[in-house]
């Protein structure tokens, strides 16, 4: 038989072409709308970093610190999305429509819930989180500030974090896509607008950049609402109003518990290595604080790229476990990977090539852009570091592999803080000691759990049986 003649050779090519047409029609909004998602907080940083109010320096200290103070809210909360979205994509493979509604109802539920818990302790929350979060008392009025504004904004801000998982569980990144585009051009535009004012109006400085963000989720979650209405009628149907309590007390409710308990554990990692970044580099003044986040937005920038196909993986992954597709599943890890390393060479050649231009999109303050050039090497190691450690991610929350994933982070931590310590005391010792070296120091702490989460999670994917026998 002539190898043109072989049916097995031609189901291959087929095959291979199907999966990669899902794997870009699943990545490719999700990477335009991550895209936009970075674009906030460069906005927020550029826009504090060019008012006259008071120094660049400080008034960028104040976002950063602000904004990590809701990473340590939501990050708690990230199981709302990664939680619906890998039970809703196995549910989906599986045919079950009603169960699919399910995870939708719970999780806006447990949003909701969560929401009024986190208003209700908001100034016992600000209170107990600068015992442990160092910086100068321009820098904590101005957060504390951006806070206590932004903070009302969490009902929609969790809300949304259902509907991106429940989305990407559907294989829908496109809904996803149009709800983050919706919420990233509102947010920009208000903070803009609302912070430096228009026409004869001055606007409301700092506390604008805060306000814009409350209006822009609140907008962006009546968007989700709309697109559920509009698309998914008929699935939401299944659930009956009279039949809504008994789903929310249905045994099912404590698999979907323990099952998120392990990604609050992840949770709590990612927010003991951001949070930990953040606290050490207020530690050593205004400037180095300013570099410090100003450096970590750049670097999270390739990471928004690769979630696009990590997404892809998580919902193509939940799609044929929930359908007991070992092929499909097996052929879809293998190119979702293959696509990731792709971005990651080219986002080698653009931190290689524009890091510069890059630092002068946050500030014009001089000193500011000349301190954060002393760190640009560590840019291009990222791509290397990171693309392994969350294309694996995303696989294995649409797999649903919580231990291994709680398991991964407990493991990264550990990896940050020995590389923290053990460098520090051996600057130290040797006189060492500077600024400059501590945050490069810090960087390297950042890079070695990136390489911890890539290590554990290859190792241990040969030994997770994820469709069962």
């Amino acid at each position: 038989m002539a190898w043109y003649d072989h049916p097995s050779l031609f189901e291959d090519v087929r095959m291979r072409k199907a999966i990669n047409r899902e794997i870009l029609r699943l990545a490719l909004p999700s990477i335009l709308a991550n895209i936009t998602i970075p674009l906030v907080g460069m906005v927020d940083i550029s826009v504090a970093g060019h008012m006259k109010d008071t120094g660049s320096a400080t008034l960028i200290g104040g976002i950063t610190i602000g904004t990590t103070l809701f990473d340590l809210l939501y990050w708690n909360f990230g199981f709302l999305r990664a939680g619906t979205g890998g039970l809703t994509a196995q549910s989906f493979g599986k045919g079950d429509k009603r169960r699919c509604a399910e995870m939708l109802l719970r999780g806006l539920y447990l949003s909701l819930a969560i929401s009024a818990i986190l208003i209700a302790i908001q100034w016992l929350f600000l209170q107990f989180a600068f015992l442990f979060i160092d910086c100068s008392v321009d820098v904590r009025l101005l957060a504390s500030r951006y806070f206590k504004i932004r903070i009302w904004a969490a009902p929609a801000t969790l809300g949304l974090m259902v509907f991106k998982g429940w989305f990407i569980g559907m294989q829908d990144s496109f809904s996803s896509m149009v709800v983050d585009l919706v919420v990233t051009g509102m947010n920009i535009a208000c903070s803009i607008i609302l912070a430096m004012g228009i026409g004869s109006w001055r606007g409301m400085r700092f506390d604008g950049i805060a306000t814009g963000t409350v209006v822009a989720q609140y907008f962006g979650l009546l968007v989700a609402l709309l697109f559920v209405r509009l698309r998914y009628i008929e699935i939401v149907r299944h659930i009956k109003i009279k039949e809504i309590r008994s789903v929310l007390k249905s045994s099912e409710r404590k698999v979907f518990a323990r099952m998120n308990t392990n990604l609050v554990v992840r949770s709590a990692c990612f927010i003991a290595i951001y949070i930990g970044y953040t606290v050490i580099s207020a530690a050593y003044g205004d400037l180095m604080l300013a570099s410090a986040s100003i450096m970590m937005k750049l670097l999270m920038l390739f990471s928004f790229f690769t979630d696009g196909f990590a997404y892809a993986g998580e919902a193509l992954a939940g799609k044929y476990i929930g359908a007991r597709d070992r092929e499909g599943l097996s052929a879809s890890i293998k190119w979702v990977f293959a696509w990731s390393v792709s971005i990651a060479v080219l986002f080698i050649g653009v931190y290689y090539g524009a890091g510069v231009p890059m630092l002068r999109l946050f500030t014009k303050d001089i000193e500011v852009v000349e301190a954060c050039s002393q760190f640009l090497p560590w840019l291009i190691l990222m791509p290397l570091f990171g693309v392994v450690a969350f294309t694996w991610d995303g696989i294995f929350i649409g797999a649903m592999a919580t231990k291994l994933i709680r398991n991964t982070m407990i493991w990264s931590v550990v990896a940050f803080f020995t590389v923290w310590n053990i460098g520090l005391y051996l600057l130290r010792s040797r006189g060492y000691d500077t600024d400059v070296n501590s945050i490069h120091l810090l960087l390297a702490a950042y890079f070695s759990h990136l390489a911890a989460r890539s290590i554990y999670q290859t190792i241990r994917y040969r030994r997770v049986q994820m469709i069962p026998d």
